[in-house]
């Protein structure tokens, strides 16, 4: 066989045992991330060194928090020196037709040493000054923004990464029955990365059976109820039967954030739709790291805001005011025909953004090959989209 012929056969054999074992590989990794989803799912380690423009990495500061600092040092500033830091973070949208409402809240986490911060969608700062936290308290101020539009461009998980939760409530809860303290001993104690406080099914406005509470046991993290929409029975494990919070007050661990605020929208504000792919931001399995609270559980008063109270919210407080005899604050007086229609405008576009998320979900998964669903396969398309019954 002559020189030539017999290097184009061992360039061919060459070839042939280099594609066979490349694809063989690739089969191996296919295989282990299939078997084991979670293996990868660990806390992104933000102690690595980078190289930013030509600073000496000594002088690098690459994350933050949100603690007042003074000015200038005083002798109490030195005392507060020797407190113990913060490690834990209340953030909601607040107005002031909500401020009784929003005190109560403030003062409970204010006392477990959380930091507070409120942002303010209806312009209003000045009437919160007579409360003594008031100073205490983050202020910042967007006209007619959501939570979550002012979560994403403020709550950044580098800016937060000194805090080991992060609550991110509605300022519609009451929170007679719910203790920050004893809440996060039990999120701790059960590895939660996800999770949120029961509800009372007798005064709060519910959208899904999981996040009623329940009577025995300290949380839960599933239900099962063949009557709902989705039926939660048998082998069905995705939201909103298990793995599921709503958005009302989601609490979330410092990885769980850091994956949370990538998911959430920059020009979707209302948020619908994020609470059926929470789970994906769990650092493992979403049917143990995901759960509902039953021994601290609040009140979801369904106080609609955003566009000002609609017809439904005034049937609701009144059904409220009468088969508990409790007083509602801020109970409007009359019907507002222009409220009325922004709160359905409000609908119609949370409504639009709904599809607009579940479509870019869909197209992200048809775009990103390598993207194995750790979860069941068949849980990533458009049935499991149902649209919570929200305003």
């Amino acid at each position: 066989m002559k020189p030539k012929s017999c290097f184009m056969v061992m360039a061919v054999v060459m070839f042939f045992v280099v594609y066979k074992l490349t694809k063989f590989q690739q089969t191996q990794e296919e295989m282990v991330s299939i078997s084991h989803p979670f293996d990868s799912m660990v806390e992104e380690d933000t102690t690595e060194a980078v190289k930013i423009g030509y600073l000496p990495q000594g002088i690098i500061e690459s994350q933050s928090d949100l603690e007042l600092k003074p000015l200038w040092l005083t002798k109490s500033s030195n005392l507060q020196k020797d407190d113990q830091p913060r490690k834990n973070l209340l953030a909601m949208a607040v107005g002031i037709k909500q401020k009784k409402n929003v005190d109560d809240i403030v003062n409970k986490f204010f006392s477990e040493n959380f930091t507070v911060i409120l942002f303010h969608y209806d312009g209003n700062v000045n009437d919160w000054h007579d409360f003594e936290w008031s100073d205490s308290a983050i202020h910042i101020v967007a006209n007619h923004q959501t939570k979550w539009w002012f979560a994403k461009r403020f709550m950044h998980p580098d800016v937060v990464s000194a805090y080991d939760y992060i609550f991110l409530w509605d300022e519609d809860l009451g929170i007679d029955n719910f203790h920050p303290g004893r809440y996060l001993k039990i999120v701790e104690s059960e590895r939660l990365d996800i999770s949120q406080p029961a509800l009372d099914p007798s005064l709060s406005e519910v959208h899904h059976r999981i996040t009623i509470r329940r009577s025995k046991g300290n949380l839960h993290r599933k239900v099962s109820d063949s009557r709902t929409r989705r039926r939660c029975s048998g082998t069905n494990n995705g939201p909103p039967c298990s793995g599921f919070v709503e958005g009302m007050a989601p609490v979330f661990s410092r990885p769980a954030w850091r994956c949370v605020w990538h998911l959430i929208q920059n020009d979707l504000i209302h948020g619908w739709g994020i609470d059926y792919k929470l789970g994906y931001c769990a650092q493992g399995d979403r049917t143990k790291r995901v759960g509902v609270i039953d021994s601290e559980y609040v009140v979801h008063q369904g106080v609609k805001t955003l566009g000002g109270f609609s017809e439904e919210q005034n049937t609701f407080l009144r059904r409220v005011q009468t088969s508990k005899g409790m007083i509602i604050q801020n109970q409007p007086q009359k019907k507002s025909v222009d409220q009325s229609m922004h709160r359905i405008k409000v609908r119609k576009q949370a409504t639009l953004e709904l599809q607009k998320f579940q479509d870019r979900w869909d197209r992200a998964i048809k775009d990103d090959e390598n993207w194995v669903d750790p979860f069941q396969p068949h849980e990533g398309g458009s049935e499991d989209q149902v649209l919570a019954k929200k305003t």
